[in-house]
């Protein structure tokens, strides 16, 4: 039941990103996303089998503690954005920040229920798997937060820092982003260290979280 709970969440956590990048997408004058349908919470356009389904299983089937997918990426025209630089920032960001607001509203929801439980206002059975899957919103959407940040292409990190590149460079930057999985991948099994300097906010507002629900007990 964990690991269904645990899909579950990852993939509609993973889905709300994709979906803001389009919709912010769309915002800054480019409808390419739009167009595909791919404004849209249903996961079926968005799911990639690797990335939303393998992946993630032998992650968690591994027991290594770390977690993450993806899904299939928004496709976006840049020349189409109004502004061109401040509209490739603001896209690559929209992602990260939903994700953000999801481990916030995960955190509320999840402290009202543990005030109403202590009250005694909750039935007795019925609602652990709501409380795990809330645990499981704060987590997974703060990893795919800060995951994201990380400035290997093609994860949403890049696209900030490819503008701070002298052009020559960004070019070659942004076309190692065909291999930029695989990076990450080599990265999660010979350098987890590495990787988890990189997630380091995430276990600092992980905490913060905690802090936050033990306060309505």
């Amino acid at each position: 039941m964990e690991a269904l709970v645990l899909i579950v969440v990852l993939i509609g956590s993973i889905v709300v990103h994709e979906v803001a990048h389009a919709w912010q997408a769309r915002r800054e004058g480019d409808h390419t996303a739009e167009r595909l349908g791919r404004i849209t919470l249903n996961p079926i356009p968005h799911l990639d089998p690797l990335g939303s389904f393998i992946v993630p299983a032998l992650l968690y089937l591994s027991g290594s503690g770390i977690f993450f997918g993806w899904a299939k990426p928004v496709p976006v025209n840049p020349l189409n954005y109004r502004n061109y630089v401040a509209g490739d920032i603001r896209v690559s960001l929209a992602g990260i920040v939903s994700n953000l607001i999801l481990a916030v509203l995960s955190t509320v929801l999840m402290a009202v229920l543990v005030k109403l439980d202590s009250v005694g206002a909750l039935p007795a059975s019925g609602f652990d798997p709501v409380f795990v899957a809330l645990e499981f919103g704060i987590v997974i959407n703060l990893i795919l937060a800060f995951f994201n940040l990380i400035p290997i292409p093609p994860l949403d990190g890049s696209h900030v820092l490819a503008h701070a590149l002298p052009k020559e460079v960004a070019v070659r930057y942004r076309d190692f982003g065909q291999y930029g999985i695989l990076a990450v991948m080599g990265i999660i099994y010979f350098e987890p260290d590495a990787l988890s300097v990189a997630l380091s906010p995430v276990y600092f507002l992980r905490g913060l979280a905690d802090w936050f629900i033990r306060l309505w007990i």
